[in-house]
């Protein structure tokens, strides 16, 4: 008989999936006080910035547009270059708070690609360390994170606004 790890949390996950709305359409649409609840660090123009509330690893970020559009070339230029700019921002605050040795920087387009949600195209923005997948990784399929996401919420939330407040290191051009 199989071992069992419960993740009753991703119940959430599963059942979002099936209720027919778009929870990266739906989330920007709530008042910004809400941001808190909702892992938003960051509203731009065309996009903004979330954490994944099932992360690979800690400070897991997400970089998405406002429009719902599944593949990059349904979006205009305009966007496409905030996103890339929120992703130097991303990398930028990720590297100060938590010195990952490194990032995982990518987009899932479609089901067959990965996406968990597929119509709304995001970009993942993943630190990453040296020796940070173990066995249980590895042969349980299974990832230990192991702050939880509030308290990432907190460490990062005051970076991006103090980044936001004085500029990026690099403007976008």
């Amino acid at each position: 008989m199989a071992d069992r790890i419960w993740a009753g949390w991703r119940m959430q996950y599963v059942a979002g999936l099936k209720d027919g709305v778009c929870v990266f359409c739906d989330r920007p649409t709530q008042p910004p006080e809400n941001d808190d609840a909702n892992l938003i660090m960051r509203r731009d123009a065309r996009c903004f910035i979330m954490m994944n509330r099932y992360p690979y690893s800690n400070g897991h970020l997400m970089i998405i547009p406002y429009e719902h559009a599944a593949s990059l070339v349904d979006l205009p230029r305009a966007v496409l270059h905030e996103m890339i700019h929120l992703t130097q921002l991303c990398e930028q605050v990720l590297q100060q708070v938590y010195a990952p040795d490194g990032f995982n920087i990518g987009i899932n387009l479609g089901a067959a690609a990965g996406a968990g949600i597929a119509n709304h195209l995001h970009m993942h923005i993943v630190p990453r360390w040296v020796g940070d997948s173990n066995f249980i990784t590895t042969l349980g399929n299974v990832r230990v994170i192991p702050e939880f996401l509030e308290d990432t919420y907190r460490r990062l939330k005051p970076v991006f606004e103090s980044l936001s407040a004085a500029g990026s290191k690099r403007e976008l051009r």
